[in-house]
């Protein structure tokens, strides 16, 4: 038997597994780590504590618990939260931790002076984004204006895959995909690095080399060998963000194809015959040459459902703790007895692009119970879904296919109310493992174990999510949309600046 290792970096957990030739999950093992969140407005990692650490442990977990020679696994492939922003010195040695994606809101100056000087038209067509809390470019030029004294020690500027591919390999390179989030950095058309927008934030030696996801960056080292245990000389893929393996893990492949990714973030990624131009979504070229992709993104969903145990059910420990908030919230009818939620609580992402909007419980009185709250909660996610699924409707690009995938898929109640509130039904396959077995099949295509339409093999559909009608919900995603707009104003004035 041969293998493919796949391995994701999360935001909250690391995971991974080992497969076979023929898709089946040999073994899988994870490793949580924390959010660090120093400032409001902030969200780090450490890179080689909750990256490479994490990667290392399940390597070796997974070798040890299944026996496998390490000359057995052909090709490994990981990815990781992004887009992030790390610069490293020229020993390959992080500086700072990293900076996150885009519930890290703290170069919205940055993001007005870009916007301003280069303008909102060029950088949304040169670019394929308009510069928001997602893009890395606003982010250097915040490590370079706030930090000047690690930025005049950094060597290059890595995100949270290619900091593992380097510790893999040696080799410092990116995927297109991925570099797309560079913004004002990468030029969509030319699919090349490009510095005539903004030539004073950062130089091209200090950025990774480009590449497709299923090439082979490297092959793993020495010193790598000895803290992963794998091979010496085994090849590495290029790798690419979580989101776009845990889009490949469910057979999302074909024009009219989307996945739901129900993480730490709601993710959405849609593949078009085309390129398409708005600046309320993200635009990059998919993982394979010729290929498009649009994505959304709301900037806090699974981390709320944390954030509502943590401070909301302290009596009950993490194990009891969601199925006990989930049981009480079906008690809840849809609409939570007239209880909004506004999921805004690090700023938003898609479609509104908004870091001043705050989180919000609108409707609150005396008979509201925490089964009400935790259902609100899930019914807002809900509704800043159906606020992107909306805008990709007027673009006449709703999907063909919608598949559901992430630890989230296992709150049947979210998925319900997300269905119900879209109208959109919901495809589960077998596997919802998500980015680490998207990972393994991208190893596997690397080394031309499998080809791409092996996934419906791989992971084929186990049910699917039936939407029902409800009134309801039509009449409060109206009030949601006029909620958010009528209080935009005094949550700019409120919010506390990073």
């Amino acid at each position: 038997m041969t293998y493919t290792l796949g391995i994701d970096i999360g935001t909250f957990e690391s995971k991974g597994v080992l497969v076979d030739q023929t898709g089946k999950i040999i073994a899988s093992a994870a490793k949580p780590h924390e959010m660090i969140v120093p400032k409001p407005g902030w969200a780090e990692h450490r890179a080689d504590e909750d990256w490479w650490q994490d990667f290392c442990y399940i390597s070796r977990k997974l070798l040890n618990d299944t026996g496998i020679d390490p000359t057995d696994i052909k090709c490994v492939a990981c990815s990781a939260i992004g887009p992030c922003m790390l610069p490293i010195d020229n020993n390959g040695n992080p500086l700072m931790n990293a900076v996150l994606y885009g519930v890290d809101v703290r170069a919205a100056d940055e993001i007005d002076h870009l916007t301003n000087t280069i303008g909102e038209d060029t950088i949304l067509n040169r670019c394929g984004n308009a510069l928001t809390s997602q893009s890395v470019g606003p982010k250097i030029l915040w490590l370079k204006r706030n930090r000047p004294e690690i930025f005049a020690k950094t060597s290059k500027i890595l995100t949270s895959t290619s900091y593992l591919v380097l510790k893999l390999t040696g080799n410092i390179v990116i995927d297109h995909y991925t570099a797309a989030n560079f913004s004002p950095l990468y030029d969509v058309e030319k699919l090349d690095w490009t510095f005539d927008l903004a030539d004073d934030i950062v130089s091209r030696e200090m950025l990774p080399e480009l590449m497709w996801s299923n090439e082979i960056a490297g092959s793993i080292s020495y010193d790598a060998a000895a803290e992963t245990g794998l091979a010496i000389g085994t090849p590495v893929t290029c790798g690419t963000i979580d989101a776009a393996a845990e889009a490949m893990s469910v057979g999302v492949q074909n024009p009219g194809d989307m996945m739901m990714m129900y993480g730490s973030t709601i993710f959405i990624i849609a593949l078009t015959e085309n390129r398409i131009r708005d600046g309320r979504l993200w635009y990059a070229p998919w993982l394979f040459e010729g290929a498009h992709a649009s994505m959304a993104g709301l900037a806090t969903s699974g981390t709320l459902t944390h954030w509502f145990r943590d401070q909301f059910a302290r009596e009950l420990t993490r194990e009891e703790a969601f199925p006990a908030l989930a049981s009480e919230a079906d008690t809840s009818p849809p609409g939570a007895n007239g209880l909004l939620l506004l999921p805004y609580f690090s700023g938003e992402r898609t479609p509104i692009h908004d870091p001043n909007a705050c989180g919000t419980f609108f409707g609150l009185n005396l008979t509201h119970t925490r089964g009400d709250m935790y259902r609100a909660l899930l019914e807002g996610i809900g509704f800043g879904t159906n606020h992107v699924l909306e805008t990709f409707s007027e673009l006449k690009e709703m999907p063909q296919r919608l598949l559901a995938v992430g630890g989230g898929t296992k709150n049947r109640l979210w998925l319900q109310a997300t269905s119900d509130i879209s109208g959109m039904n919901q495809i589960l396959c077998e596997n919802t493992f998500g980015a680490s077995y998207g990972n393994a099949f991208l190893a596997a295509l690397a080394i031309g174990m499998a080809d791409q339409g092996d996934i419906t093999n791989w992971n084929p559909t186990e049910s699917v999510i039936e939407a029902k009608t409800n009134p309801v919900y039509k009449h409060q995603f109206q009030l949601f949309r006029r909620l958010y707009e009528q209080t935009k104003d005094i949550a700019q004035d409120l919010r506390i600046k990073p």
